[in-house]
């Protein structure tokens, strides 16, 4: 599955921190493959913007924030 930019996750741990995916990188082989599909992900620290460059799928399935739903 792939997440869509702007997907909100949180990341495991002692400080949990709201990240958001800003970028995908996709890595492809010489035939044209996917080999490898990594995520850029930003939050802030100190009103500052930190920027994760290798983020895989499986940190953001485990921390996905779900979405409020509008009626």
């Amino acid at each position: 599955m792939e997440y869509p930019i702007g997907t909100l996750f949180k990341t495991r741990g002692k400080a949990p921190r709201l990240c958001e995916v800003t970028d995908i990188y996709k890595t492809y082989n010489a035939q044209g493959l996917l080999v490898k599909t990594r995520y850029v992900a930003q939050h802030d620290f100190m009103e500052q913007k930190v920027t994760d460059y290798d983020v895989v799928a499986t940190t953001i399935a485990m921390g996905l924030v779900p979405m409020p739903v509008e009626s």
